[in-house]
């Protein structure tokens, strides 16, 4: 079983920065796909980004250039840097794992999720 619990929400003008962080429990952290999905208010969740074995990312075309997913195995913490926000980028962001290997896009593909944490930029 693995627990996520994510952390760095909060309260940021346009153009400013965040980053999130998304802790993890469990002994297979290094192993899994580890993916982070936003929802905004009103609309379904959809896919942000995800880091997979070797350090591999993939990330939505809409937030390329401006987010990074990186991950301290050691701490089994996984972290989304956010630059430049846009007013659209608020939402509720997830953390996500997914243990059977490889990677994906689809929510559905993920196992173990956070309960979320609140970026709202301003305009």
């Amino acid at each position: 079983q693995v627990q996520l619990v994510e952390s760095g929400g909060g309260l940021v003008q346009a153009g400013g920065s965040l980053r999130l962080s998304c802790a993890a429990s469990g002994r297979d952290f290094s192993s899994y796909a580890m993916g982070w999905f936003r929802q905004a208010p009103g609309k379904v969740r959809v896919f942000v980004g995800v880091m997979w074995s070797g350090g591999n990312t993939y990330y939505t075309e809409s937030i390329k250039g401006r987010f990074t997913i990186s991950r301290d195995n050691g701490k089994n913490t996984m972290y989304l840097q956010m630059n430049s926000l846009k007013p659209d980028d608020t939402a509720v962001y997830y953390c996500a794992a997914r243990s059977r290997g490889g990677w994906s896009r689809i929510e559905y593909d993920y196992d173990y999720w956070g309960q979320g944490t609140r970026v709202t930029v301003s305009s």
